[in-house]
């Protein structure tokens, strides 16, 4: 399996809002992301490290502006820490290995797909079209891409 790490050059390339959100925990505002309306099959990376996050196959439309998963590619990339900020209790979710805040995860989710909600900034991910996978490295995960 291919190792994934905070890349300090990655950082220093991303744009305002990608630092903000990754690395100050921010939010995007609610339907401005760019991943939001993506139909395409692919996967979604952490814009740091190049973790594999999610896969389209677990895309969904759940209305609330940031787009949304039932789960993660590999479950140990991803990162659930206990958050009280904002005067909420909720779930944050950062990649693993990168450490950047991806989002928040709840309990909302479609029940027939194991009842989660990973509600995501899309500023904190990259996205690989199913066409790029195998060349870019990430070709193990092409089974867990849904093809239209």
């Amino acid at each position: 399996m291919k190792r994934y790490t905070r890349n300090e050059s990655a950082i220093t390339a991303l744009n305002p809002e990608q630092y903000r959100v990754t690395q100050q925990s921010g939010t995007e505002r609610p339907g401005s992301g760019e991943y939001l309306h993506n139909c395409m099959p692919g996967i979604y990376v952490d814009i740091v490290s190049g973790e594999p996050l999610f896969a389209s196959g677990d895309k969904f439309d759940s209305g609330c502006g940031w787009p949304s998963f039932t789960k993660p590619i590999v479950p140990a990339f991803v990162t659930e820490l206990h958050d009280t900020t904002h005067g909420m209790t909720r779930t944050e979710v950062r990649s693993t290995h990168g450490d950047s805040h991806l989002g928040h995860v709840f309990l909302d989710g479609p029940r027939d797909r194991g009842g989660l909600r990973y509600c995501i900034n899309s500023a904190s991910l990259r996205f690989i079209p199913l066409e790029r996978m195998e060349a870019e490295g990430y070709g193990e995960y092409i089974d867990q891409v849904e093809v239209a």
